[in-house]
């Protein structure tokens, strides 16, 4: 199969090259531009992400419950390519799988010590610490990826367009999406998918590192991080090139199999009856906060703004960000589906499992806090989980399958993403030549172990959260244009 050398391919490489460079040169002077640019964009657009956020769930609901929702993505009648739990699997994986593990402890804890008003820790707080994180990682965070997924299916196996993000605006915008603003809203999508998986793979392996010097004793540097970003790369990097059929789906459906028995395990050994309250009774919470805190603001409450601008609107500008790779991938293992099955499937069904997992990974971090004393939320982001599961039986085993499972996990992302990077960037294909896959594997990864070793990984957490704004301007053309060639189906 031959490497199609694309402009979008020359130029995003251009550009990305430049920014490394200057992350290198200027590692403090561009963290501190960006961050100073988030808070403006924050601070002066927090009404408007949380506005674009909620109408993307009502406008998903909408098209599932429509007369659309019948209309399948691909010809009449097509069969879908996945089974269900194989489709879940890679949906899920790479949607915020590695971020259950993440944030699973830190995220709950965190909001039950410090939540958006009063003082947090006490027995009133529980509830609120789950229900705070279902907000920013349930029904809302799958509908933004939901909107571009379901764009991208319809164009790429309905309409036999290319897959790439401009062919999405072509029913709004026309013609113009052929020539070189095609060209642009795909190289911010390539930017985006970069600047997110550099970004992730950067966290994971200082997460792996903090592991294994939690467990073991060895030291934080950039050179076992990059050791372990190796390791990686050989292993996502050789199941690249056995295509979706067998590396993604494989390994996807591993890694959901071992997280169950995780979260069952944790259910099992836990504070069973604290963590079956809990999860009931912030179901209930959860169906009366829903809405208004999807669209609160606090303009006049200084501890609950900066609450909703640190979590709730940041949570909103990074699925959004990340909507390019997963919006992308999720479209591709679709092909199959109804309307129906797929808003039903990739809203509500992960959600529902992300709901569980935080009431009972996270529950299990406030249990210990709250009854035993342990300082849980005190602890950084990585030893978290690790902390917890120090506090269960067979400690030191669970915590080796867990770094099993991270590992897996950032394979499964890297391996996602290079298959995203390579469509966009050699003209839509939807099967991209193992070459292009493999030169965007190691660009990703070599970006983030340079900008590892320079300090300036904290520039691309930042660029892809500043990259949200102009990619909601393009998901409200994606909707617009979604309901345009609906409007035209004629087997209604």
């Amino acid at each position: 199969m031959t490497t199609r050398i694309t402009p979008v391919l020359k130029i995003s490489v251009a550009l990305i090259a430049s920014f490394v460079l200057f992350g290198v040169i200027f590692p403090d002077q561009l963290e501190a531009s960006l961050s100073a640019t988030q808070s403006f964009m924050f601070e002066t657009f927090g009404w408007y992400f949380q506005i674009i956020v909620t109408s993307f769930f009502i406008f998903s609901v909408y098209l599932a419950l429509s007369k659309y929702g019948n209309i399948t993505l691909g010809d009449p009648g097509e069969k879908p390519e996945f089974s269900r739990p194989v489709w879940f699997a890679m949906l899920f994986s790479a949607g915020i799988g590695i971020g259950l593990f993440f944030y699973g402890v830190s995220e709950p804890v965190a909001h039950f010590s410090s939540p958006p008003q009063g003082e947090g820790g006490g027995p009133g707080d529980v509830v609120g610490g789950v229900t705070y994180t279902w907000i920013n990682w349930g029904i809302y965070a799958w509908s933004v990826y939901a909107i571009v997924a379901l764009a991208l299916a319809l164009q790429q196996f309905r309409y036999k367009a290319p897959g790439l993000f401009s062919t999405t605006l072509r029913p709004v915008l026309g013609k113009s999406m052929n020539g070189a603003w095609g060209n642009a809203v795909d190289i911010v999508a390539v930017f985006a998918t970069l600047f997110g998986v550099s970004a992730s793979l950067g966290l994971g392996s200082q997460q792996i590192n903090s592991g294994l010097n939690y467990l073991f004793d060895i030291p934080i540097n950039p050179w076992i991080q990059l050791v372990i970003m190796s390791v990686i790369t050989v292993i996502f990097v050789t199941s690249a090139t056995t295509g979706i059929q067998r590396g993604i789906k494989y390994l996807s459906t591993l890694n959901i199999t071992i997280s169950g028995l995780f979260l069952l395990f944790m259910f099992i050994v836990g504070p069973t009856l604290f963590l079956l309250n809990t999860f009931v009774s912030s179901l209930a919470h959860y169906a009366q906060v829903m809405v208004p805190m999807a669209l609160r603001m606090s303009p006049v409450d200084a501890q609950e703004a900066a609450w909703t601008q640190a979590w709730t609107i940041f949570y909103w500008a990074w699925w959004i960000s990340w909507t390019p790779f997963v919006g992308m991938f999720i479209a591709r293992v679709s092909r199959g589906r109804t309307i129906r099955e797929f808003i039903f499937g990739v809203i509500f069904a992960p959600s529902l499992v992300t709901f569980f997992w935080f009431a009972v990974v996270g529950g299990n971090g406030i249990y210990l806090e709250l009854y035993d004393g342990i300082n849980i939320s005190g602890q950084p982001l990585e030893t978290a989980l690790f902390n917890v599961l120090e506090y269960l039986p067979f400690s030191a085993l669970v915590s080796v399958l867990t770094m099993f499972i991270l590992v897996i996990f950032f394979v499964t992302t890297a391996d996602s993403a290079t298959f995203v990077l390579g469509m966009q960037t050699s003209g839509g294909d939807l099967n991209p030549s193992i070459r292009i896959k493999v030169l965007w594997g190691f660009i990703f990864v070599a970006a983030t172990s340079i900008l590892l070793f320079a300090g300036g990984l904290g520039a691309f957490q930042t660029m892809i959260v500043i990259s949200a704004l102009p990619l909601s301007v393009i998901m409200i053309l994606m909707a617009i244009g979604i309901m345009k060639v609906l409007g035209q189906e004629k087997t209604l």
